[in-house]
């Protein structure tokens, strides 16, 4: 059940990421562990971090309380899963 809800989880990120960032790929295209600031993964910028921590903190009520933290929490779906699941 609670792999059943992670799975969920993750799509409804991917799903948010797809559309508050305006991504070319769509939701199932996005790989839980790919890395989301990387260029061999999505190669999102610092305007896009700022816009994802905004959606995050909206959709799922997840804070980020600094530079810090959000470089370990977006770095991928499954970090951001974590911290959400965590909260």
């Amino acid at each position: 059940m609670a792999d059943l809800d992670l799975d969920a989880l993750r799509q409804q990120i991917k799903e948010a990421m797809v559309e508050e960032l305006m991504l070319p790929q769509g939701a199932d295209e996005i790989a839980s562990d790919a890395a989301i600031f990387s260029p061999e993964g999505l190669g999102l910028d610092s305007v896009d971090a700022l816009q994802l921590a905004v959606a995050l903190e909206k959709r799922f009520g997840l804070k980020l309380a600094d530079a810090a933290a959000a470089r370990e929490v977006l770095r991928s779906v499954d970090t951001i899963a974590a911290a959400i699941q965590a909260k």
